[in-house]
């Protein structure tokens, strides 16, 4: 009689412990579902200038632009768990379709899915490269571009929802933008259908300027915003063009604009970005290359350095975006 008692107790005992480590290995198997289903990493870069062919110029390493790039690769392969790559805007420095091959061999190495948004210097006026033979050309190596247009939408995971937009201007020689009419309607309508997602706006010529400079302005920036800013839900602008390091944050709305890599301060950005509840964070974190002779030759041609790096509240911090009625 003992010995079964004994026998029982062991058999309880052993359920009891089988069941807690079950019960132990479920949530922590829903733990890591929730994180990897509310969290999105982005790696975030712009104005690669990139060239085969020509010199540099004081403010651009064009000719270093491909190990410039290489080296933006190679940190990004070896950061785990990156969604995806943005690139907004100025891929290549001439719109040529050379120098576009030579950018897409060297953007083939990156082993993440890789989206872009048109930047002037991609489809200018007199370039010999139109927009749809750039687009046909980016989709023979990058099978993730399935647009049609040089505006798109996707939505790389549950809850998020990403939107690119083209304020290039094509009819004359700029560093203007405008956002058509059209698009003006079709981004309110993507805003309006995602209004329980955290949403990413990637543009090359920025919405709202991180510094005051009336050569790249968007010329109906305020009119963008106006629209942008009816909607409540944590919006992500991610910009380009005016090669400086800057954020700001207006209540909802978090505008990230991040540098060249041809210009100093030489840098790309990591992005993560965390849903809950009732608010959605940003930790952001600004990544130079590891060329550091080149970083420090093309420091030796900026006027101002504060105002290309920022605060350091511009190159690294963590951001709350609070999700409003």
């Amino acid at each position: 009689m003992a010995i079964r008692r004994m026998k029982k107790v062991k058999n309880r005992f052993y359920n009891y412990f089988l069941g807690v480590v079950i019960l132990l290995g479920l949530l922590f198997c829903l733990n890591v579902f929730a994180q990897n289903t509310d969290e999105l990493k982005i790696a975030h870069v712009t104005d690669v200038h990139f060239s085969k062919e020509l010199d540099n110029t004081p403010f651009k390493l064009r000719k270093q632009s491909g190990e410039i790039f290489d080296d933006v690769i190679a940190q990004i392969n070896e950061t785990p768990g990156i969604s995806f790559v943005m690139i907004t805007g100025d891929l290549v420095d001439r719109a040529k379709a050379s120098e576009l091959d030579g950018f897409l061999e060297h953007a083939k190495n990156i082993k993440y899915p890789w989206y872009f948004a048109f930047g002037n210097h991609d489809s200018m006026l007199g370039g010999s490269l139109t927009t749809d033979k750039y687009l046909e050309k980016v989709k023979k190596v990058n099978p993730d571009i399935k647009t049609e247009d040089t505006y798109y939408s996707f939505s790389p995971k549950k809850g998020f929802k990403v939107i690119v937009i083209d304020a290039v201007i094509r009819d004359r020689l700029t560093a203007h933008g405008y956002l058509p009419q059209e698009q003006i309607k079709w981004l309110d309508k993507e805003l309006s259908s995602a209004q329980n997602q955290t949403v990413i706006i990637c543009t090359h010529i920025p919405i709202l300027q991180p510094i005051a400079d009336e050569h790249h302005v968007m010329d109906n920036g305020q009119e963008v915003l106006n629209v942008i800013s009816k909607y409540k839900n944590p919006i992500i602008v991610l910009q380009g063009h005016y090669h400086v390091s800057k954020i700001k944050q207006m209540n909802n709305i978090i505008f990230i604009s991040t540098p060249s890599l041809v210009s100093y301060p030489n840098a790309f950005r990591e992005i993560i970005i965390k849903n809950n509840h009732d608010k959605t964070t940003l930790d952001i974190k600004t990544k130079n290359i590891r060329l550091e002779k080149l970083r420090a030759h093309a420091k030796m041609f900026i006027v101002s350095v504060p105002l290309v790096e920022g605060e350091p509240e511009d190159q690294n911090g963590v951001y709350t975006l609070t999700k409003t009625k």
